[in-house]
């Protein structure tokens, strides 16, 4: 069977039927406002930011440190 040329893809392309479909619903759905304490929420945040600030000081402790050592 003989290759397609382009020009017959694009007219294949173009005679295709195209359907259009009605939203099934709106995207505004109501919903009402909450409030949320965050402290509660993201608890382990903080816990993980005091860490990583501690790790951040050891290893430039750790640095100036090995920096004094072979200079």
């Amino acid at each position: 069977m003989a290759k397609k040329s382009r020009r017959a893809r694009r007219a294949a392309r173009r005679s295709r039927a195209v359907r259009l479909t009605e939203p099934a619903q709106s995207l505004e759905a109501e919903t009402e406002a909450q409030t949320v304490d965050f402290s509660i929420e993201y608890h382990y945040v903080v816990e993980d930011l005091k860490r990583i600030g501690i790790i951040a000081a050891a290893l430039l402790v750790l640095l100036i440190v090995l920096a004094f050592a072979f200079a």
